[in-house]
């Protein structure tokens, strides 16, 4: 017999059900189920994973949702066509709409609004009283030939009094019993989970939980034999399943995307107008004339995207990158985007096609017939002026941004199990302590016994297979980090939009890769800290875009030569410090490559050391030439990168050449290589990719390091259209930090919280380029940093505490300066902001120290004073203060403002340090290379990259510089504490230096210091 589960609630039953759609969906199918029907509660955010998993397997899928009404039970709704599929949809918005985030309020008037063209199945209480019994009298009358009525064994003693009671009440009221399981998950060993995640919802702790978990573990879905036995007294009840599924005409596959019309002008067609802003463009990006290549291409493109109807997207994304320029906001797009012609003359991007040889069928492909991705940057602090101006053109019925899935994370995992399980807090942040790469087994018994955990210890054992089981089971839907949908018609008739919890923010219920396997086309309006940083230095210039920087600069590519590149974005990292002197830029193109190859994908492909050996003259650029076959058939896509494959495209078309992957296989390999969060989906390629590229005569170690490469970029993708597109803003970046070192670095502090370094090594950075910087002071400082007498004032941004309000305020009392404390008193200033001004010690030029300042500060009145008291002031009482050692005034500084400006904590610290054997940073790049060292400094940066196969890199800083530290696998878990909490650290171990100078220490011992820092 066929049997068809219609009540299935999946893990988007946030908190409920215990299994992923497609876990559902596969076990539908291997138990011969005839459809399976997805409705979770209040949602249809899981229902494209498993309408995607259903194809793959075969399976009939119904989407619906199960609406949970404030006044009335439970009703499970399916849309039989495309029309009602909209109105649940506007239902569901409708309801959150109603409610905070991640909640949704409906009741059954509602729902009757709405019931045109659904099928709904009524889900009776545990307890069937007469209150149920008149609600389902009325709500028959109200959905008359639309409702069904569920039946569930309970698997209690009177089951079968149950259901003939449910059998009887619909035959009263005209319905049919339809029979289900009201699955939580796809097999019964999930129960256990699903009693957990009940706990969480609650907020209890299992032994106290009580009949609010399930008293069996049979809520799964079952083979049809099973199904048939249990309802073997209702036959008629199963045969209602197929009248159901025959009364749903409606799947995911009709939802069709348009796209908005509003850019294109009256009486044009949006071709036409497309090519109109194509040719004004192209004048302006060329004035001495548009390159004969570049004409060429964007014919090329402008027939292709004629041909797939997306003139209205690139429309509107011009529209979109229009509006923010005309704001003055700055934003430059990247991502494939950077592969088109047509995107460059509409200003979108910033990647002069006349200058590279991008790959446009990465963007658009006719064979592929996928939306494009346009992804734009801007300001990270203007961006939110651009998503309203998005929501005022299209209206919040028709522009959403997209949701992001967030799922379970192994330390939310094991606290949220300790707490459910009662284990200790303690135990329960020792093991949330623990940190992994891509990989790691997640709390092996190692791990354990080395943080002195009985690995075998039952609790424990119990604690962690749970805690496992939910790492990356769906916890709640946020908001994607600037992905819009924009549509012509309602988009909340495609899916529904709730509020985020942020102010004037909604988004949809689908995530990105959601979106993509409906074909539904969206824009990133994304946020870039670096964009920021980059206007607020030409706002202290006077630069007006990013075009006027002047481009190949010598001197900016000899600076990057040497590793000098503190602050530029994307290779200021240690290991892209580290790889600059060997790569030793002086192109454009060599950003380019610079940004792309200190990934994963060349890592892990072992291009980077090829490719450098190549690059130095140390080996003969050759292409890999098959036995017997052609010889240079890889050289047109590698020949730019020295035989090399360094770039999601090259491994892309090695696939397609080499491995003569169809289109299709191609555009799987393509997918697998951007689903970032999917990883392993990549590893089905592996034997495809291989072995063809050996059966045509590839040597097999080229083959299998291609692949890996490929697995790099699975993790991690990172194509050369978007690496032209950061190196340009890398170009941008260093060339300030070139030749207006002080302007930069007060543009990196106004823009904070940016990049890889904290304020306090900018300053640093900034002085050793020979830059005065001026301390934080009442009668010189703005609320950002600014430039003075070619050096750097630090502004009232940088204290601890102290509001932006209060800035103001003071600037609008302080005039041509604040003769003495008295006069900034009268300004009107918070006691609370003048003692952030005296920590701060920023009242200096008011003749007050820290200690003093606050003393004086404490004595002002802060309550007014009674009338017979008016005109009579305290007297001060003078007060000898003990003056503040250096120390205290550097541990003050750093407590204030980050930073300090007065001597490094080390140098205060030598002689403790120098008796403890360790030397100065400095003479680490003294040594010859093996020699052995001790040092000491304070921790300024800790990486363990996940391509790095745990080892863990530290950076140090002292009064003399700074040492790169490295930490192999084999000494990590022993000195763990030491790399995770030390701000001092001692260092004993060997100096490591490669043939182009670049300098680390491989530790050997670690020692944890923290403590005299504080003795300051």
């Amino acid at each position: 017999m066929s049997y068809a589960e219609l009540l299935t609630a999946s893990a988007f039953s946030f908190l409920e059900g215990a299994s992923h759609p497609q876990e559902l969906v596969e076990q539908a199918a291997a138990l011969g189920h005839a459809a399976l029907g997805l409705a979770d509660r209040n949602t249809v955010a899981g229902v494209v994973r498993a309408h995607a998993a259903a194809k793959a397997a075969g399976l009939r899928l119904a989407v619906g949702s199960r609406l949970v009404l404030q006044d009335a039970p439970d009703l499970v709704c399916y849309p039989t066509d495309r029309a009602a599929w909209g109105r649940l949809c506007r239902l569901l918005t409708i309801g959150k709409n109603r409610a905070p985030k991640g909640e949704c309020r409906l009741g059954f008037e509602d729902v009757r609004g709405h019931a045109e063209g659904q099928v709904f199945i009524a889900v009776p209480p545990a307890t069937l009283g007469q209150d149920f019994a008149a609600w389902l009298h009325a709500a028959a009358a109200k959905l008359r030939g639309q409702l069904y009525l569920a039946g569930m064994r309970r698997y209690a003693p009177d089951d079968a009094f149950r259901l003939q009671t449910l059998q009887a009440l619909a035959q009263a009221n005209g319905l049919k019993l339809v029979a289900a399981n009201d699955v939580l998950y796809h097999d019964a060993e999930r129960r256990e989970l699903q009693d957990v995640l009940r706990c969480i919802r609650h907020g209890c702790r299992i032994e106290a939980a009580g009949f609010r978990l399930e008293p069996h573990a049979e809520r799964h879905l079952k083979p049809a034999a099973e199904m048939a036995r249990l309802f073997r007294r209702f036959p008629e009840a199963l045969a209602t399943q197929q009248e159901i599924l025959s009364r749903i005409g409606f799947t995911l596959d009709q939802i069709t995307y348009e796209y908005p019309d509003e850019p294109v002008p009256a009486g044009r067609t949006p071709d036409a107008h497309l090519s109109d802003l194509v040719r004004e463009g192209a004048v302006l990006r060329y004035p001495q004339g548009v390159p004969t290549k570049v004409v060429a291409s964007l014919a090329k493109e402008l027939a292709v995207i004629a041909q797939l109807d997306y003139a209205r997207y690139f429309l509107t994304v011009h529209d979109i990158v229009r509006h923010a320029r005309g704001q003055g906001i700055l934003c430059q797009g990247r991502g494939s985007a950077a592969n088109s012609a047509v995107c460059f003359v509409l200003g979108i991007t910033a990647v002069d096609p006349a200058q590279s040889d991008l790959l446009f069928e990465r963007f658009i492909s006719l064979e592929r017939r996928e939306p494009p991705d346009i992804d734009v940057d801007f300001e990270h602090e203007r961006r939110e002026e651009v998503i309203q101006y998005l929501y005022t053109r299209y209206g919040r019925h028709r522009a959403a941004i997209a949701a992001t899935v967030i799922h379970y994370r192994p330390k939310s995992a094991i606290r949220e199990v300790a707490k459910v399980l009662g284990l200790p807090e303690p135990l329960a942040a020792a093991l949330a302590a623990e940190s992994w790469n891509p990989g790691d087994e997640l709390w092996s018994a190692d791990t354990l016994r080395a943080a002195g955990l009985d690995p075998d210890e039952p609790h424990l054992q119990r604690a962690l297979r749970l805690a496992r089981a939910l790492v990356g089971l769906p916890r709640h839907l946020s908001q994607h980090v600037g992905g819009f949908v924009l549509t012509r018609g309602r988009l909340d008739e495609s899916v529904p939009i709730g509020p985020a919890a942020m102010q004037d923010r909604h988004f949809i219920e689908w995530d990105k890769d959601d979106i993509d396997a409906l074909r539904m086309m969206k824009v990133d309006v994304l946020a870039l800290g670096m964009l920021t940083c980059i206007r607020k230095c030409f706002a202290l210039l006077g630069i007006a875009d990013l075009a006027d920087v002047p481009r190949e600069d010598k001197a900016v590519y000899d600076m990057l030569s040497r590793g000098d590149s503190v602050g530029v974005f994307q290779v200021e990292s240690r290991a892209q410090m580290n790889m600059l002197p060997r790569l030793k830029p002086q192109t454009f193109y060599d950003l380019v490559i610079e940004v792309a190859i200190v990934r994963p994908g060349p890592i892990q492909g072992d291009m980077v050391h090829p490719y450098l050996r190549r690059r130095s003259g140390k080996e003969a650029v050759t292409y890999p030439a098959r036995a017997n076959g052609e010889a240079n058939e890889l050289e047109a896509i590698l020949h730019k990168t020295l035989g090399v494959p360094l770039f999601q495209e090259q491994a892309m078309r090695i696939a397609m050449v080499a491995a003569e992957f169809t289109p299709e296989e191609a555009n799987g390999l393509r997918r697998a290589m951007a689903t970032f969060r999917n990883l392993g989906t990549i590893q089905r390629f592996q034997a495809l990719m291989v072995g063809r590229m050996v059966a045509r005569g590839y040597a097999r170690g080229f083959a299998e390091a291609c692949f890996r490469q490929i697995e790099g970029f699975g993790s991690y993708g990172f194509p050369e259209s978007h690496a032209a597109s950061f190196a340009l803003l890398v170009y941008i970046s260093a060339w300030l930090k070139c030749h207006h070192s002080a302007a930069f670095a007060a543009a990196l502090l106004n823009a904070q919280p940016l990049g890889f370094y904290a304020p306090a090594q900018i300053i640093r950075d900034v002085r050793e380029h020979g830059v005065a910087v001026h301390p934080v002071d009442a009668n010189f400082s703005a609320w950002d940093c600014t430039l003075e007498a070619g050096g750097l004032r630090l502004g009232f941004r940088l204290v601890a505490g102290f509001q932006q309000g209060w800035a103001e305020r003071l600037l609008q009392a302080r005039g041509s300066g604040f003769a003495d404390m008295a006069a900034l008193e009268r300004a009107g200033l918070p006691r609370a902001a003048l003692e952030r001004l005296a920590e701060a010690d920023a009242l200096r030029s008011l003749q007050l120290a820290s200690r003093p300042a606050l003393w004086r500060i404490a004595a002002i009145e802060t309550a007014p004073a009674a009338p017979l008291l008016a005109g009579l002031q305290r007297p001060l009482e003078a007060a000898e203060l003990p003056q503040m050692s250096a120390g205290e005034e550097v541990v003050a500084d750093y407590r204030s403002t980050g930073l300090t400006l007065r001597a490094h904590p080390c140098a205060l610290l030598r002689e403790k340090l120098g008796a403890a054997g360790a030397k100065p940073c400095a003479e680490a790049a003294e040594l010859r290379d093996g020699a052995r060292l001790r040092l000491a400094g304070i921790v300024t940066v800790r990486q363990r990259p996940g391509t790095a196969k745990g080892t863990v890199f530290i950076t140090l800083e002292d009064e003399t510089g700074i040492a790169n530290i490295i930490v192999w696998p084999s000494l990590v878990q022993r000195f763990r504490h030491q790399i995770i909490h030390a701000t001092l650290l001692i260092v004993e171990g060997r100096v490591q230096r490669s043939a182009e100078g670049v300098t680390h220490v491989a530790a050997e011992r670690l020692a944890d210091r923290s403590r005299w820092i504080s003795a300051l």
